[in-house]
């Protein structure tokens, strides 16, 4: 387990270095201003797509139903044409109409802006039905343990945006963003070009592609499976979607707010992302298959094992993480971002920002985890349930929070609805069974190496204020 937990994490590290490198790229060349928000719009809005149908959802459904499928590439051809057909009709509807779809994400923008970003978010599109076909080859890849294609092809994408800043970065703001548009589709080609090249060396090819010849005569035997694969799959959905939907609400209202806001809630996003990704979104993927193999064949103490020791893990790397990103937040944000037409004032505002998502670091993360069990137990339906709840709160703060607070507003009720949705995924995972883990000389560590380790920070950081 631990094997494929740092293969992913490395996978994962190499593409936020890349990903940051990026990031201080477009932050020196677009800055915090309006074009830089038409881009962060034209590319949330396949990747909020894709995180709700392609990532979470679909593999969390997928893995449970393909290890009980008893004809498993014809299971597999069928579920991958229903899917690709629904995305690639969203896709051209976006391409046919993008000015409403740019509207839906951004209802803050004024005509003239909706029409300059409109071509951009047509174009980002096109990214959904590549990245859709290349998690759904990393599943199967996932479901036999190998992780490392997956983990090092998303490097790819942030390479290709790397190359066309610059190659753009003698051009206007307006051709700079249509350079960057062209990097992600191009990005999602060579992410599934990879795939592809590893499930023939893998010799995956037949079970991936050859229930497609028999699909017409046999798919009258997977009735039943895909009838149940559907049903679970779209309280998936929205079990899944919590973390999405405040994202793009969060863009939504901080297209009301001053210039640059919707850029501070990405630039600190994105930096709260990496710990996320590296460490819990790494372990979840590295887990999965195995608690949903383990819960299949219902050894549910085994699972609990795995469950255990990857939750002591998780919770010591994001305690670490949560401390470090609050204490340096400044520092964090000045050596990674302001430079060129990223200013101090932008410095300052993405630091609050980033401190509100910090703080709920930890139950976003482990709320990964524990939901683990609930979909690999295909409890769908009791996880859609609690990320409705979660929502909500998201909802009411946010609309509480934004007046006073702005962007770092949205950032503090997202990190309350985790809370949230934490608190009810350990109630419907067992508080006793939650207890049990807890009851452990580990939970003595890492109070007072957080204490320990606080400590060191603040000293570091009194060091480095010298010299900044």
């Amino acid at each position: 387990m631990f094997k494929a937990i740092f293969t992913n994490s490395f996978g994962i590290l190499i593409s936020r270095i890349l990903g940051f490198f990026r990031d201080l790229l477009t932050a020196s060349t677009l800055g915090a201003n309006v074009y830089s928000d038409i881009f962060f719009i034209a590319f949330k809005l396949p990747n909020l797509f894709r995180r709700i149908f392609a990532e979470g959802a679909f593999t969390q459904v997928f893995i449970p139903a393909y290890a009980r499928s008893k004809h498993k590439s014809v299971f597999v051809a069928n579920i991958f044409v229903i899917f690709l057909s629904i995305i690639l009709v969203i896709t051209l509807l976006v391409n046919l109409l993008p000015s409403l779809a740019t509207q839906a994400i951004a209802i803050g923008f004024d005509d003239k802006t909706v029409e300059i970003a409109s071509p951009y978010v047509a174009i980002n599109f096109w990214y959904l039905p590549l990245i859709f076909s290349v998690t759904f080859l990393s599943t199967l890849l996932q479901y036999k343990h190998h992780f490392a294609t997956t983990a090092f092809s998303t490097a790819l994408l942030n390479i290709s945006l790397i190359l066309a800043l610059y190659f753009s970065q003698d051009k206007s703001q307006a051709e700079i963003v249509y350079y960057l548009s062209f990097g992600v589709v191009i990005g999602g080609i060579l992410q599934l070009l990879v795939h592809m090249i590893a499930i023939q060396r893998l010799g995956l090819y037949k079970l991936t592609f050859g229930g497609f010849k028999y699909l017409k005569t046999k798919s009258i035997k997977i009735k039943n499976e895909t009838r149940k694969f559907k049903k679970q799959f779209f309280p998936a959905i929205w079990g899944n979607s919590t973390p999405q939907v405040s994202a793009f609400l969060d863009t939504f209202l901080a297209s009301f707010l001053m210039t640059g806001s919707i850029s501070y809630l990405y630039y600190a996003n994105r930096i709260f992302q990496l710990p996320l990704a590296l460490f819990a979104i790494a372990t979840s993927i590295a887990l999965f298959p195995r608690v949903a193999r383990y819960i299949k064949n219902k050894d549910e103490t085994k699972a609990l094992e795995f469950l255990q020791k990857a939750f002591w893990f998780l919770t010591f790397l994001l305690t670490a993480s949560t401390i470090g990103g609050i204490v340096l937040s400044h520092e964090i944000t000045w050596l990674l971002f302001e430079r060129g037409s990223f200013s101090a004032l932008d410095t300052a505002s993405t630091t609050t920002v980033l401190k509100m998502y910090m703080i709920g670091l930890v139950p976003y993360g482990l709320q990964k985890l524990f939901l683990l069990w609930l979909y690999a137990k295909q409890q769908q339906m009791r996880a859609a349930k609690i990320a409705t709840f979660s929502l909500a709160s998201y909802i009411l703060f946010a609309l509480t929070l934004i007046s006073p607070m702005g962007a770092s507003g949205l950032a503090l009720a997202g990190t309350i609805s985790g809370f949230v949705g934490f608190i009810l995924t350990i109630k419907a995972f067992g508080i006793k069974n939650f207890f049990d883990i807890l009851r452990s000389k580990n939970a003595i560590y890492l109070v007072v190496g957080s204490v320990i380790f606080t400590s060191l920070l603040l000293l570091f950081k009194d060091f480095i204020q010298i010299y900044m």
